[in-house]
């Protein structure tokens, strides 16, 4: 296979993490519409990220927060948002990049984005070609039953395994050339 030079799969990533930037910045704008609602997954050691160390304590790799009916400052720049959440009755504010998040996913339609983060760490271990990882959009063709977010948000199930089945998955390696 020939060299990306172009590296379209960095570009892909970019152009899917804008689409998480401008519903969250709308959602800042004018509230929740409807039944939608956020479940992002995020590195809590990615670079840029400040979460308490209580709950970096808690979650020392990754955690997945709810955007849904007990948040406030809900702020969105270039590059990422804070929100201020509730966790066990303690509020707590959280700045994320958009670099940090592994997954954005709506129930209420089923719609899902998953993201390739990389640490400090494993940039410094990277070989200076890397294979690329293929990048996956998921959406539902019919719509499914809503489902209930349990009460704290720390305890959600990480939006990877939040109930994909019969979703149909797209790769973007299906429409690489070879």
């Amino acid at each position: 296979m020939a060299d990306d030079h172009i590296r379209y799969d960095i570009l892909a990533q970019e152009a899917l993490r804008g689409v998480m930037r401008k519903v969250l910045a709308e959602v800042a704008r004018t509230g929740l519409p409807g039944n939608h609602h956020f479940f992002i997954t995020f590195l809590t050691g990615a670079p840029g990220v400040r979460v308490s160390s209580r709950l970096r304590e808690r979650y020392p790799e990754q955690m997945t927060i709810v955007i849904q009916f007990q948040y406030w400052d809900l702020k969105v720049t270039d590059t990422g948002f804070e929100v201020g959440l509730s966790f066990s009755d303690v509020p707590e504010k959280l700045e994320i990049p958009f670099s940090a998040v592994r997954g954005f996913y709506d129930p209420s339609v089923n719609f899902e984005l998953e993201f390739d983060v990389k640490t400090d760490a494993q940039a410094d271990e990277e070989p200076a070609q890397p294979a690329p990882e293929p990048l996956t959009i998921v959406t539902e063709k019919k719509p499914k039953a809503e489902k209930k977010a349990p009460a704290e948000p720390e305890k959600k199930p990480a939006a990877a395994d939040a109930g994909t089945k019969g979703a149909e998955v797209v790769s973007l390696d299906a429409f690489r050339k070879k």
